[in-house]
């Protein structure tokens, strides 16, 4: 680390930690009572909880597009007799289990539903 040396880098420097100073003082008012902290877990994971169902159902229509966008690709693949057929199949098919298993699997990854 360089030596402060010069009396304009040793004021910034105690101004720097007369700003934030304060800031890690003030971050804990009363030692011991988190409920503020948990009254604000809650709330976030009870506003979290509404979005659930709207990200499952966005899930499930991106799961159709690449569905239509890959059958679309393979059936021109296939016209034009490329050697990837297999691969490309595989692709997709792979692409859409897995968004509907992110879909199926994200309310019990929140603890919703059952």
């Amino acid at each position: 680390m360089k030596k402060l040396s010069s009396a304009k880098e040793k004021m910034q420097m105690f101004m720097l930690m007369m700003l934030c100073g304060p800031t890690a003082v003030m971050a804990q008012n009363s030692a011991g009572d988190y409920s503020a902290g948990t009254t604000a877990l809650a709330t976030v994971t009870e506003e979290i909880a509404k979005y659930v169902p709207i990200v499952v159902k966005l899930c499930y229509a991106i799961a159709g597009v690449v569905a239509i966008v890959g059958a679309i690709s393979v059936y021109i693949a296939m016209n034009n007799e490329e050697q990837d057929v297999k691969k490309k199949i595989m692709m997709v098919v792979g692409a859409c289990i897995f968004l509907i298993a992110a879909a199926q699997a994200l309310p019990l990854f929140f603890g919703i539903g059952g």
